[in-house]
């Protein structure tokens, strides 16, 4: 089953482009052209497994979005991309659970890398809650 992507940027030219060269390669792909609009459609659709989210947004910006994903939905993989790179702006977006940070401009090669190892990872961190789940109904059904 292919990686179910939220993409976050006011850019919409970014956005549009980004989606299309994502959805050919076999990823789900579902977008947003700001902060507010991400937090609804995850909010809608209740289930993403990676979002690429751009940091300097108007209105909510790239950390509080950050913030609220992983407060609501801490399995989301959150990868924060930037034109405007600085050593503060990745450092609290790391700081608040992002997976990674990358500069905008970036190669599609590098991005689709970036997004298999976020969702490697979730997929890693759902099947050993599974797995514990698992274990705790056998522990039970033993007592």
């Amino acid at each position: 089953m292919p990686a179910t992507i939220l993409l976050i940027d006011d850019e919409s030219g970014f956005v549009d482009t980004m989606a299309k060269r994502l959805a050919k390669r076999g990823l789900a792909v579902s977008t947003a052209y700001g902060g507010e609009e991400g937090v609804a459609v995850l909010e809608d659709s209740g289930f993403m497994d990676v979002v690429i989210l751009d940091v300097k947004m108007p209105g909510m910006n790239g950390i509080e979005v950050l913030k609220k994903i992983k407060s609501a939905y801490p399995l989301i993989e959150v990868i924060m991309l930037t034109g405007h790179a600085t050593v503060e702006s990745a450092i609290e977006g790391m700081k608040f659970g992002a997976f990674d940070y990358m500069l905008k401009p970036c190669e599609i090669e590098e991005l689709l890398c970036k997004i298999d190892e976020a969702y490697q990872k979730k997929q890693s961190h759902e099947d050993k809650i599974s797995e514990a789940k698992a274990r705790h109904i056998v522990l039970r059904r033993g007592d």
